[in-house]
């Protein structure tokens, strides 16, 4: 074109050439820049996560936790060597047999339902049929020998609960425009334990199907807030070591890590100085327990409330166990302690009505200080096909019922009635310890594990084996608890326990003493005292204890659960 120069072709190739290598060169140190910001994060993250740890644990602290992981990780290798694994999982089969030959009736007189009937039977027949499963042999807790399980309120509120189920079984809260009478009553419950509980002004709650899902949903609200009002991602939380293994539940549904500390002897509560180092930016909630399911101890709740307070961080507080005891051991005249909403840092309590507040299986609360910190446990689906979606807690459905029967225990019981109910239980509590503590055949040789408030008391031995007392008391008809680190056995006195406290004493002194007189035998026959134990719960708790890797422990409680629906 006429007036416009034209670059050589060889100088345009040289340039085009420039250009490709520049922009290469150009792309290689963008790569190299990328590569080293991600190498840098990896760093500062784990760097991070180091001195947190170092920060929580110390360096003897550090080393211990890693110690036993890699003894875990080693022996779990271990396990499963052929010649091991082959040997491991017959003991668990035979384990397993066992276990089932004593839950799963059989034997020539045994009628199995595999099928529906072609035909609907008469309700005579069923009422028959429900009559033989309900005098099944069973372990006697109307006679009072099972600690805990049965919270029974007396035959005469079973009676009225089961009027109340009548009444209501088709009701379904989801739809309170259809049942407005259940919708009524379960907000009246929760008002109800929110008092008892000191509750401020502006405080609320939900109800649930039990303890383990009152703990759910304030670990989860403890979560969600914490992603929501401060873009936490790692969320951990910090428990003692004896809180209720639903909030490890909880950290395992949610995702969030759990720190674990010790609640060392004598007092067994949980260690302050221990929480308040392992506290970090990605910390969303504490724990304490009002008391404790092991061994009945209330944790330092004053020192956790003032804490958390300081930390700005959520307290939840367990009193499933002391559920509508606790409120009232001042009224019925026993030593208590702070642990509710009067103290600031107590964010949230769970509360089991079914417990010592007598309501039908199946009935628990969770309160919050406010109802903000509520709504980060709802679930709302605004653009679902279905419509607008929204529910409170886990379950969608849920049975209206059993919130009328736990509706007419607390109206039918009273204030009045929950204070005697935890004078009788309280005082017969306090009547073990003191006989446990005093009388001539058990204090030499068994001991209180701290100083228990409420209705769980828990004992070991240092001179027995407490899992040979455990079967022994089994042999005898009753229905203990075993427990571990430290092997102990725990009472959880109710109504029915109370009435026959003098009996479980007094078996109890039989046992000892025969445990006694075997270890007598054995210094005779000239062989080493606190001999071997051989029961069923020195087999779960006494070997498994030992081990470094609880996978042994895990097949067996699986096989367990396999057997519960084994027809």
């Amino acid at each position: 074109m006429p007036g416009t120069s034209r670059m050589p072709v060889s100088l345009r190739n040289t340039l085009a050439k420039k250009r490709a290598s520049y922009g290469g060169q150009l792309l290689s140190l963008n790569v190299d820049l990328i590569r080293n910001i991600v190498f840098a994060l990896f760093i500062l993250r784990w760097t991070r996560k180091t001195l947190l740890q170092l920060k929580g644990r110390g360096l003897l602290g550090s080393f211990v936790l890693a110690y036993l992981s890699v003894r875990k990780t080693l022996y779990g290798l271990f396990l499963r060597a052929p010649g091991v694994k082959s040997q491991v999982q017959k003991q668990v089969s035979e384990a397993i047999t066992k276990l089932q030959e004593k839950l799963v009736p059989s034997g020539p007189g045994v009628v199995r339902y595999l099928n529906l009937p072609k035909e609907g039977w008469s309700q005579d027949a069923v009422r028959e049929e429900l009559e033989r499963l309900a005098t099944m042999d069973h372990t006697r807790w109307e006679d009072g020998f099972v600690s805990g399980a049965v919270y029974h309120g007396g035959d005469e509120l079973i009676k009225l609960q089961t009027e109340a189920f009548g009444k209501f079984t088709v009701a379904n809260p989801i739809h309170p425009d259809v049942f407005p009478g259940v919708r009524k009553m379960e907000a009246e419950i929760v008002t109800m334990v929110l008092a008892m509980f000191n509750a401020p002004l502006g405080a609320a709650g939900v109800t649930t199907s039990g303890g383990t899902e009152s703990i759910l949903m304030a670990c989860l609200s403890a979560r969600n807030k914490a992603r929501a009002e401060r873009s936490v991602t790692e969320p951990e939380m910090i428990l003692p070591d004896t809180a209720h293994t639903a909030f490890r539940k909880a950290g395992e549904y949610f995702g969030i890590k759990i720190h674990l500390v010790s609640c060392p002897a004598p007092s067994y509560r949980v260690d302050l100085i221990s929480v308040s180092r392992l506290i970090n930016s990605n910390t969303v909630l504490l724990v304490g327990s009002a008391p404790n399911f092991p061994h009945g101890i209330i944790d330092d709740i004053t020192g956790l409330s003032k804490l958390a307070f300081k930390k700005s961080i959520p307290l939840h507080v367990d009193c499933c166990l002391g559920s509508f005891l606790v409120p009232f051991l001042e009224r019925a005249g026993f030593e208590t302690e702070l642990f509710d909403f009067r103290l600031k840092g107590v964010t949230s309590i769970s509360c089991d009505t079914h417990k010592y507040g007598f309501a039908p299986k199946g009935n628990s609360t969770v309160l919050y200080r406010t109802a903000a910190l509520r709504t980060y446990q709802y679930f709302i689906s605004p653009d679902w096909s279905g419509g607008v979606y929204a529910s409170p807690s886990i379950a969608g459905s849920r049975p209206g019922a059993l919130i009328a029967g736990c509706w007419a225990s607390l109206m039918r019981v009273g204030e009045a009635g929950y204070i005697s109910s935890c004078t009788e239980i309280v005082g017969a509590t306090k009547k073990i310890i003191a006989a446990i503590q005093t009388n001539p055949g058990l204090h030499n040789d068994l001991s209180i594990l701290g100083n228990p408030l409420i209705s769980v008391v828990a004992f070991t031995s240092s001179t027995l084996d407490v899992y040979d007392i455990a079967d022994a008391m089994s042999a005898r008809g009753w229905h203990l608890n075993s427990l571990q680190s430290p092997p102990a056995i725990h009472v959880a006195v109710t109504l029915p326990v109370a009435k026959v406290w003098d009996k479980l004493i007094s078996d109890l002194e039989i046992v000892v003493e025969g445990e006694k007189e075997k270890e007598r035998v054995r210094v005779v026959e000239g062989k080493r005292a606190k001999g071997k134990s051989v029961g069923d719960s020195a087999a779960l708790y006494g070997v498994a204890g030992s081990l470094p890797n609880k996978s042994v422990v895990v097949d067996l409680a699986a096989g367990f659960l396999d057997t519960l629906y084994k027809v």
